[in-house]
């Protein structure tokens, strides 16, 4: 056999052999992976692709690369939105009890996505249990670091809360261990610091050959305003109009954007929120700077957005990685420590927050806050990005819901829901969630019957596009037609009694099934 058949042969079979280790190689990571990143008291209207004028260029990224959903909800609330996203369910216990939202009968998503094959990692807010048990290193994550009940001091998570928040210190851990004092340098920041740990478990999990999963769940925006000052710098006099006049510079920008239809009335400010010419009176530049101080710590989630994008680039797993970015609730309105110029905005050692005035901007146009059932409470942003399968640059009015979550990475995981529950032998509660891989595949898919809500009395269901609503200011049921009015301006509620009587019948019913407790 002359010299060069034997080099062919043995090309041809170096390539075959090559082909097939590379095929074993690639298969678990035909699989993609998943980053699942979520901020804390954003309103829908906090990032430029959905309005605003802070700088929010990787963010947006995800917007330009990926799609961009119009109609997605989360549950208004911290706990419940967290347990609703960790388990495919709406909460049960009526929502009462932080441990009780996510007991042995559900799967989390660590436990889910470890169950599918994945190595699992969350770095950030947990607030679903803070006891040996109940932690996210007990519930599924390989690798788990962050604050495991609310939200702690930016720059030392071991400075306790103030008196008027009840003293506490927040339990601080990396895996099975509570971090003390000592444990955290002078330049601190938990936005960075989350960001490290998520970066460093994802170099890691992928350098294992399985697909990963990745929840990194951000404390900012919440309370207390903390931010870093060559952040907060870039942001000074650009809220001296107030308040008002930012939310209609922010509409004007979702009009050109097409994020809000043009026949929608929408309220020039919530009437929790006070006239900017009145509350400046108690001190201009204070007013000012919480906004200000609120947009740096936007622009620092921005900020390590982009260093995990570029972690990814690096190791090279972009391409087929999902990338989901959303909030916990709308806007805050929460007022703990009362209007107090005393407290500063931005350095560690005060309190302080946006308050109702600022959120109303941000949650434009909607109404409402954080903890209501109108659009305000529970509408969130949502971006997706996964270069491999999402076409790049579109939107999607479809409605979706955080319970979707945990089904839509099974199905791309391509695994099952288990029957008991892998850990603990409980028979599982049946998913409420469904799949949006359509969705995101460009296809339509069925929507949900009906939706749910419900936080301290106030309540809400949608069918289709119709939604009804309990304010509990109002103590009313009041009925919208999404389609025409998703800003909720007309309640038509006296025009359809009917309507009415058949989704309270349909919210009850679900409510005695999620054991709420109904108060009038």
């Amino acid at each position: 056999m002359n010299n060069n058949l034997c080099l062919r042969r043995f090309s041809l079979l170096a390539f075959l052999l090559l082909v097939g280790n590379a095929t074993l190689v690639a298969a678990p990571q035909s699989r993609p992976n998943i980053v699942l990143i979520m901020v804390d008291d954003m309103g829908w209207s906090d990032i430029g692709c959905y309005g605003s004028e802070i700088e929010t260029p990787n963010i947006d990224r995800l917007a330009a690369e990926g799609l961009l959903f119009t109609q997605f909800y989360n549950n208004a609330k911290c706990t419940t939105t967290r347990a609703s996203l960790l388990t495919g369910l709406y909460p049960r216990n009526g929502g009462r009890g932080q441990h009780e939202l996510i007991t042995e009968n559900m799967l989390t998503l660590g436990e889910a996505m470890r169950h599918a094959g994945y190595s699992t990692g969350m770095s950030g807010k947990w607030h679903n249990g803070k006891k040996v048990g109940t932690r996210p290193f007990d519930r599924g994550f390989d690798e788990a670091y962050g604050v495991w009940d609310g939200c702690c001091n930016f720059f030392n998570p071991k400075i306790p809360d103030p008196d008027f928040k009840g003293g506490r210190v927040r339990p601080f851990g990396h895996n099975d261990v509570f971090l003390e004092f000592d444990d955290f340098p002078d330049d601190y920041y938990t936005t960075d610091a989350f960001t490290d740990h998520a970066i460093k478990t994802i170099k890691s999990h992928s350098a294992s050959g399985k697909p990963f999963f990745h929840y990194l769940p951000y404390t900012a925006p919440h309370y207390p305003l903390h931010a870093k000052p060559a952040d907060i710098a870039k942001y000074k006099g650009k809220y001296a109009g107030g308040w008002d006049v930012l939310r209609q510079q922010r509409l004007a920008k979702q009009l050109k954007l097409g994020l809000v239809d043009e026949s929608w009335i929408v309220a020039g400010r919530d009437d929790l929120a006070k006239d900017w010419e009145q509350a400046k009176t108690i001190g201009e530049e204070w007013q000012q700077l919480r906004m200000e101080v609120y947009a740096a710590m936007i622009d620092s989630v921005d900020q390590n957005v982009g260093r995990l994008l570029d972690a990814l680039d690096e190791v090279g797993v972009a391409d087929n990685t999902l990338v989901l970015f959303l909030a916990d609730n709308g806007g805050c309105a929460e007022t703990p420590g009362g209007n107090n110029p005393e407290h500063i905005p931005g350095p560690k050692e005060y309190y302080s927050h946006v308050g109702p005035g600022w959120a109303t901007a941000s949650n434009t146009p909607w109404r409402r806050y954080k903890q209501y059932c109108h659009e305000g409470g529970i509408s969130t942003p949502l971006l997706a990005r996964w270069p491999a399968a999402i076409k790049r640059g579109s939107r999607s009015d479809q409605v979706g819901h955080i319970i979707d979550f945990l089904p839509t990475f099974l199905d791309m995981a391509k695994a099952d829901y288990p029957d008991k529950h892998p850990a603990f032998g409980e028979q599982t509660i049946p998913l409420d969630g469904k799949t949006l891989v359509p969705v995101l595949e460009g296809k339509e898919r069925k929507a949900h019957d009906n939706l749910y809500w419900h936080w301290s009395t106030n309540r809400a269901v949608r069918q289709g596009d119709w939604k009804l609503a309990w304010d509990k200011h109002a103590k009313v049921w009041e009925l919208y037609d999404l389609q025409a009015d998703r800003t909720e301006a007309h309640d038509l509620a006296a025009e359809h009694p009917e309507l009415v009587a058949s989704l309270i019948q349909k919210w009850e019913a679900w409510a005695k099934l999620t054991d709420v407790k109904i108060k009038k």
